[in-house]
Parts: structure tokens; sequence; C-alpha cells
């Protein structure tokens, strides 16, 4: 098995109690909001404790977020926003230093917690609502990472090694 690893810095780990778009289609958000936590814990096959898609569904392909911190800050600046939490953008990690669309279809490990990664975590028409007119268009082809969880551990705000393990 073939091994690279870069260092990559997890920034936010962001976790909310509710949903405030999912199955909305046609009403208003809900406002569970986020909370911002230094360290969370990833359960195999489950997601985030205290997440609102712990549990969601067997083999679901969302289990953990990420998003890369440049393209929220490129975000902000397309929107011209002076006040942006990227807790908006709704995604678990907000993560520095890894191409995040070159980890669909790759196993990886960080902090020690394996992850597969399933799919671009594809903006939806809610993003203009969550953070401002023009998000969902912006951030198509790099809306982050969608992943399973393939083994149970901790991820910690800081500087990690992830491993690509293919």
């Amino acid at each position: 098995m073939s091994e690279d690893s870069v260092n990559v810095q997890i920034q936010r780990i962001y976790i909310s109690s509710g949903h405030d778009f999912k199955g909305r289609h046609g009403r208003e958000r809900l406002n569970h909001g986020s909370e911002s936590v230094e360290l969370v814990n990833c359960v195999m096959g489950k997601g985030l404790e205290g997440d609102r898609f712990f549990g969601y569904r067997d083999n679901f392909k969302g289990q953990i977020t990420f998003m890369d911190r440049r393209v929220v800050d490129d975000l902000q600046d397309f929107l011209n926003l002076d006040d942006f939490d990227a807790s908006q953008v709704r995604r678990n990690v907000l993560i520095d230093g890894i191409d995040l669309n070159s980890l669909i279809g790759c196993e990886f490990e960080l902090d020690g917690v394996r992850f597969s990664g399933s799919e671009e975590c594809a903006p939806c028409y809610w993003m203009d609502q969550a953070v401002g007119p023009g998000s969902e268009d912006f951030m198509k082809g790099k809306g982050g990472l969608r992943c399973r969880i393939l083994s149970t551990g901790t991820l910690s705000v800081g500087i990690s090694k992830l491993s690509i393990l293919g």
C-alpha cells in the first residue's frame, strides 16, 4: 500500500444539534446554529457525536464534511462580507493544506481516524440564504468533501498529518 502524507491544519470544528435546511423545501429555515468545538469524537459508521447527522442512516455518505479554508476566504471576498462566520457554510471541519476534491474516492487518515472520501459536498440553493446571494454558484465544484468514518477516534483543532491510503 502506498502512502502519501501532507501536513494540514484543522482550523475549526463545527457541530450542530439540528437541521436548519434538510427537509425544509418551501419552508423557512430553522436556526439551530453551529457550535465551534476544539475536538470532536468520530464514531465509525455513525458520524460526529453531538452532530445532527450522527446515526442518520446506515452507510451515509456525509457522516462528516470538510471545507477548504481558502474557499471560505474567497467566498467572503466574492460576496464582500465584512462579518462572516465560517459556520454559515454548514460544514463540520474547516481545513487548510489539501485539495479536498483530490480525496474523492480515496481512503485517508487524519489524527489517527480513517475516512473514505465519498463525494463533493455540493452546495444547494439554501446556500444563498445561509451565506448570501451568489454563494451556491460560487461554491459549485468546491463545496467541500463528504466522507464516511471508517474508524473511531478524535479530531482536534491544530496541525495534523493527513495520510492518503488509497
